[in-house]
């Protein structure tokens, strides 16, 4: 009958720390979720402000122009410069690693709506899309100057 008691006694032993561990577990779990969420939020924190050098590639040719940002928390301004679409001032946002901007370039006397949207890879390194007016797409690569 000891030998039952024992057992009993024993096998309630371990339910318990079995079940503390278990809480352990799931608590450190729960802790532990918003550890990946701080380190987005301060990669977030990227500020593209100074001058980058553009390489473009589209449907209608390529180009290397240089940006310059100007952030102030999600709102981007700037000034953009290439021999494709000459000289515009630029508005646009950066939102998390989400960079967009747009401008109003000219081609041959022709006035033509410009966006670009990609993602924010490192302090120096940006990649993404551009559209010129529908007429043509394609895609680039920044690298901070």
């Amino acid at each position: 009958m000891e030998n039952i008691k024992a057992t009993h006694t024993e096998e309630s032993t371990m339910r318990k720390i079995l079940l503390r561990t278990i809480l352990v577990l799931a608590a450190t779990s729960f802790l532990c979720r918003d550890v990946p969420l701080a380190a987005a939020q301060n990669k977030a924190r990227v500020d593209v402000t100074g001058k980058w050098a553009f390489d473009v590639t589209t449907s209608a040719g390529s180009g290397k122009p240089i940006v310059t940002f100007k952030q102030a928390g999600e709102t981007l301004t700037g000034h953009y410069s290439s021999m494709n679409f000459g000289e515009a001032d630029l508005n646009g946002t950066v939102k998390g690693q989400d960079i967009a901007f747009k401008f109003v370039g000219t081609v041959q006397g022709t006035s033509i709506d410009v966006s670009y949207a990609g993602t924010i890879e490192s302090d120096d390194a940006i990649r993404g899309t551009i559209d010129i007016g529908g007429l043509a797409r394609g895609t680039f690569t920044a690298k901070r100057q």
